[in-house]
């Protein structure tokens, strides 16, 4: 599962991984991103001049045919080894997907003697950014108001040595090389595709625990991924 994740580094610091990208407004540091919030992403879709530019999403997936957009809060991951046949998902995978730009996500830990879990934050050792495989959708009111919503949700898989010990789920984080597979316009190959759809190698990863504050969807500051001077045993 991944259920919070951050994406603080600087523009160029994405640009370096997808150079062209075209950026209308560039994302505001965020320390704390939760379900139903705006995420920054790159469809599978080129502009009038061919080029991939940077969208942002609602993070919960309203499927086009949904009656109404409340299912969202239930889909905000994807089990990857199921993704090409859910109902909910499956006409995404074939025709619509993304990437969603991050730096970090968080998971929380049983804590011997503790009731309340700890969280974790999980990022790569160089500090770079990286990209979630994602699915996305533009969803219509039926009730005629003229509303839509563009969603997305994040892909996950089996976890690796770093997030197994955390959780039996992780998302899928896509290696730059994987990028053009993935963001190629409407069908493609989907075997191809979901042999993508693999745990991130864990030597490139770190986890350390952080402070109880990322708990509130509220809290959004630095303070949330230093790591704490004196972190408990987890389980």
């Amino acid at each position: 599962m991944c259920g919070r994740f951050t994406l603080y580094v600087d523009l160029d610091d994405i640009l370096a991984l997808m150079p062209g990208l075209v950026v209308d407004q560039a994302p505001a540091p965020r320390y704390n991103i939760a379900p139903a919030q705006m995420v920054a992403t790159v469809p599978n879709v080129l502009d009038a001049d061919g080029a991939r530019r940077l969208a942002y999403m609602r993070w919960g997936l309203v499927p086009a045919w949904s009656k109404d957009h409340t299912i969202g809060s239930r889909l905000i991951n994807a089990r990857g080894e199921t993704v090409h046949e859910k109902p909910s998902f499956r006409g995404s995978f074939k025709y619509k997907r993304c990437l969603i730009w991050a730096d970090g996500f968080y998971e929380w830990a049983a804590v011997p003697g503790a009731k309340s879990k700890q969280p974790v934050y999980i990022r790569m050792k160089s500090g770079e950014p990286f990209a979630f495989a994602g699915l996305w959708d533009t969803w219509h009111d039926r009730a005629g108001t003229g509303d839509s919503l563009t969603t997305c949700t994040i892909i996950t898989t089996t976890p690796n040595a770093v997030v197994g010990p955390l959780h039996n789920r992780m998302p899928v984080i896509l290696p730059p090389a994987a990028y053009d597979d993935w963001l190629q316009p409407g069908e493609y190959n989907s075997d191809r595709l979901r042999a993508l759809l693999a745990p991130y190698p864990a030597d490139k990863m770190e986890a350390y625990p952080v402070a109880r504050a990322v708990n509130r969807p509220g809290a959004d500051d630095p303070s949330l991924i230093a790591p704490l001077a004196d972190p408990p045993t987890l389980l």
